[in-house]
Parts: structure tokens; C-alpha cells; sequence
């Protein structure tokens, strides 16, 4: 009830604020260093969290993300655009994101990055989160999503279970405000949980996991050249098993431009959603990854991004860039200039094995 309270309240800031032409991410420190580009994406400085100042390494870091930034933002020049980055206190993982409002009239696309510890053990965690018919959605995702996870009683024991019923408890929550109001927000949410060397991609829409794996192979490593790797499968109206689904329920999948259900929403799994609920559900695919010495990168995006670039361009890109923020960076620009016509957000994490 209480998060259901801190929703409604949500929906009145909403309706009474009108657009808001603004990327809206939500991230928390626990023994990580961070940098953070201003929302022009020209200004990144070493950020001293709680007590504690960025080390010279973080320092330089930053520096060199600078640079490479700098032009791009200068090129840019946009507003609604805002980008940053982590650096875990053991040098093992960086994180990189990106978010922009591109061609869309209002902002729906939010981010979230959690890097903490349950019970002594490092938990991070990472998503990016598709809003549709309103952000409601997708700030509440922002906000809880991670939180209620974590409060699971078998997060660290059962993680896939945790998973699951944390999406189902906290699509309950928005299902349970936007009842009684006309709104009928929607999103995705597509999340990376990494637990020591375990890695688990949730995925509940169309926003896409892709991980860059070192090549294998005489002409791969040769030519240096990277592996992309789907760890998720876009939840599309039209996919054989979730067109069965929804149609077993009773729904129909109809064309109209693209193929949707019910003939208004163009995919077949959605938090919110409220007068669809019945086909389009909230249960999350969920695939689990060894991190080990193949594993590279791994890019979470919102359809913004995969509309108009492929996984190989995605994968190929990353290590032409210095650091994860900068092909978050790189990559957004990328599919703002070929005429991405929605919100794009990206969060790129860095995997370094010899730390």
C-alpha cells in the first residue's frame, strides 16, 4: 500500500507537470566510484560520494571520458540528453549510460543502476526501463523495481525465482494505482543482476540485452573480432509462442502498421497496461551467464537504440571507444543519425578480468 501511496503521488506530479522533456535515471553508490556528464553530455567530473573522495585513478578516468565526450556533446547540442559513469573500487567492472530524448515530443525512457552488497556479498544491478501512454510506469520501474527485488527472501539463495516475483509484486503495485484513474501507462523493463560470477538478464517488452563476447577461432582472434550474443528475446505480438499465448487468453494480434495486441500495444509483455493486463502479462524471460574471461561488455538498450542498429554494429563499436560512457555515448548518437524516431537509453557495462 505504501508504494502504491508513492505512486499516486507520482501520477499527480505527472498530471500536473505536463512534458517533461528529461531523462530520468536513478542510481545508488556503495563503494564505487562515479563520474556523471551534465545533461548536454559536455561537462563530466569525478563525483566524491558520502564521505568518502574519488581517487586519482576515478580522477583520470573521468579526464579521458571528458575528452572523448566533449565533441560529442559539442556535435549534439541537444537538451534532454544525459550520460555518466561508475568504476568499481576493484577496477573489475565499469559502467557506462546514456539517455536522450531524440525525436519524441516527451521523455518516457528511464535508467537505473543499484551497485550495493547483500548480507557482505557485491550485488549490481542495472536496467533500463520503456515507458509508453505516459511515464508512470517506468519512473515507478526507476524507483522500486531493484528495491523490491532485493527485499526477496530468496534473492541470493533462488535468484530466478526472486526475480519473477518481484516483476509480478511490483506490476501488482502500478496495476493497483492506475485502477482507479484513466491512465493506462505502460513499460518495459529489462534488467542485469550480477552476484559474483553469476549474471541474470530479466527481460519483459522489447528493449534487448546484447553481450560482446571475445571471439573464438584463428581468424576471430586475429582479427580481434567481437561476438554478439542475445541474452533476451524481444516479447513481440507477432513471435510464434507469445501470439499462442495471448490468443489461448482469448486475445487477438492484429496488423496496423506493426503487429499489436489487441491492435494498439505493438508488444506482448508490459508492466501496467491495465486494460490489456489479461494478454499482455509481466512475467519475466530470464537467462543466467557465466562471467568469465569471454564475457567483454554487456549493452542494455531501449528500442530506440535496436531500431535502427543491429547487434554486430553494437558489438563492433564498443572497443573502438574508450570506456563503457563513451560507447553509451556513441552508440545513442549513432541512433539519433539514423533516424531513431523514439527516446534512446543505453547502459553499457564493462567486464575486466585481469583486475
Amino acid at each position: 500500500m505504501a508504494r502504491a501511496a508513492a505512486l499516486r503521488g507520482l501520477a499527480g506530479i505527472a498530471a500536473a507537470g505536463g512534458r517533461r522533456a528529461r531523462a530520468c535515471g536513478q542510481r545508488w553508490d556503495a563503494g564505487w566510484r562515479g563520474f556523471r556528464a551534465g545533461p548536454s553530455g559536455g561537462r563530466a567530473a569525478a563525483a566524491g560520494h558520502r564521505g568518502s573522495s574519488p581517487s586519482r585513478s576515478s580522477a583520470a578516468l573521468a579526464a579521458r571520458q571528458a575528452g572523448s565526450l566533449r565533441g560529442a556533446a559539442a556535435a549534439a547540442g541537444r537538451k534532454g540528453w544525459v550520460s555518466g559513469g561508475f568504476e568499481s573500487e576493484d577496477g573489475k567492472v565499469t559502467c557506462g549510460y546514456s539517455s536522450y530524448i531524440g525525436r519524441r515530443p516527451t521523455m518516457e525512457d528511464c535508467y537505473a543502476v543499484k551497485l550495493t552488497k547483500v548480507d557482505g556479498q557485491p550485488v549490481n544491478l542495472f536496467g533500463v526501463f520503456d515507458g509508453h501512454g505516459g511515464n508512470l510506469a517506468a519512473e515507478y520501474l526507476k524507483d522500486n523495481l531493484f528495491n523490491n527485488l532485493m527485499k526477496q527472501p530468496e534473492f541470493l539463495t533462488d535468484t530466478k525465482l526472486a526475480i519473477s516475483k518481484a516483476f509480478l509484486e511490483t506490476d501488482g503495485d502500478i496495476l493497483e494505482t492506475i485502477s482507479s484513474s484513466f491512465r493506462d501507462d505502460g513499460s518495459t523493463a529489462l534488467a542485469a543482476v550480477l552476484i559474483g560470477k553469476c549474471l541474470y538478464v530479466a527481460n519483459v517488452g522489447d528493449s534487448r540485452a546484447v553481450a560482446s563476447k571475445a571471439g573464438k577461432g584463428k581468424v576471430a582472434a586475429r582479427k580481434k573480432r567481437p561476438k554478439p550474443v542475445p541474452l533476451s528475446k524481444d516479447h513481440k505480438p507477432n513471435r510464434k509462442d507469445e501470439r499462442k499465448r495471448i490468443e489461448d487468453a482469448g486475445g487477438v494480434v492484429i496488423w496496423d502498421d506493426t503487429w499489436r495486441v489487441g491492435g494498439i500495444l505493438a508488444m506482448s509483455r508490459a508492466f501496467g497496461n491495465r486494460m490489456l493486463k489479461e494478454y499482455v502479462i509481466a512475467e519475466p524471460d530470464i537467462q543466467e551467464e557465466e562471467v568469465n574471461s569471454d564475457l567483454e561488455y554487456l549493452i542494455l538498450a531501449t528500442d530506440g537504440l535496436w531500431d535502427v542498429v543491429r547487434n554486430e554494429d553494437a558489438v563492433a563499436l564498443l572497443k573502438a571507444e574508450d570506456g563503457a560512457q563513451a560507447a553509451a555515448v556513441k552508440l545513442t548518437e549513432i541512433a539519433y543519425s539514423r533516424q531513431s524516431a523514439d527516446n534512446i537509453t543505453c547502459v553499457i557495462v564493462q567486464f575486466h578480468h585481469n583486475k
